[in-house]
């Protein structure tokens, strides 16, 4: 592929990433996007939850098997290595795109908050939450979880090379602070719909079944230093651990 087209595409693929990203703030909290969670008219409770699960699968499924070793040996055969991540984003913001706007209000009250200030602070909750994964994200590098940093290499015509293995900011106090971030933000609310429940008991426990596969992952390709992270760093609450003896970087998926 043309380089400069091959660097717009990474560009178009993660504004795609940004623009889902932020439709995510949105349609979980329930503000500022004409969908959300709880928002139009609500159908039969068993039809709208496998609309909703079928949702749920196909990013749950895109998700996982094209960020496997496996998959991106076979699929680079196909796609050139330099813009194999920026269409992973493409591919799992069109399918974020699809649940946002085919997803089924399933608006059941299970709780709601009436305290204005524990309201206020669930809000703030959720507000850290987001930050956190997004922050999360810089602590690693940004520009190559995106796919920013492969195209722009190809661009200058140089080869991309893994990022070493090192430990920095939040990954020193959990293994996933990306990870954690999202399941604040899903789980931190004053108004909790039985729609919003059915998605966060699901993005959570993908998440955990997910971060088994990744952390195999992980240490086939990082071996001891990964597994002595493991060791060292607590997967999801940062719980006082033993001391932290190894240093690296490594991609979330």
């Amino acid at each position: 592929m043309n380089r400069f087209l091959g660097f717009a595409y990474g560009l178009v693929a993660y504004a795609m990433f940004l623009g889902a990203f932020l439709y995510a703030v949105g349609f979980v909290s329930g503000a500022w996007v004409p969908k959300s969670l709880d928002s139009g008219e609500s159908g039969d409770f068993i039809t709208s939850l496998l609309i909703n699960a079928a949702l749920l699968a196909v990013f749950a499924i895109q998700h996982s098997v094209m960020a496997r070793p496996g998959f991106k040996a076979w699929w680079t055969r196909f796609v050139p290595a330099s813009i194999e991540r920026s269409t992973y984003v493409v591919l799992s913001s069109l399918a974020l795109g699809l649940l946002y706007w085919q997803w089924q209000p399933m608006p059941e009250v299970v709780w709601r908050v009436e305290d204005e200030t524990g309201a206020i602070a669930l809000w703030a909750l959720q507000v850290t939450g987001w930050l956190l994964a997004l922050a999360s994200t810089f602590a690693i590098s940004h520009v190559d979880l995106f796919g920013l940093r492969q195209v722009y290499l190809n661009l200058r015509n140089q080869r991309y090379v893994n990022l070493p293995f090192r430990i920095s900011g939040l990954y020193n106090l959990v293994r996933h602070p990306l990870m954690l971030g999202f399941l604040i933000a899903f789980w931190a609310t004053p108004y909790m719909t039985v729609g919003h429940l059915v998605f966060s008991i699901a993005t959570t426990a993908y998440i955990l079944i997910a971060l088994q596969i990744e952390e195999r992952d992980l240490v086939n390709h990082h071996g001891d230093k990964y597994r002595a992270y493991k060791n060292e760093v607590p997967m999801l609450l940062p719980i006082p651990h033993r001391q932290r003896q190894t240093r690296g970087v490594f991609k979330e998926t």
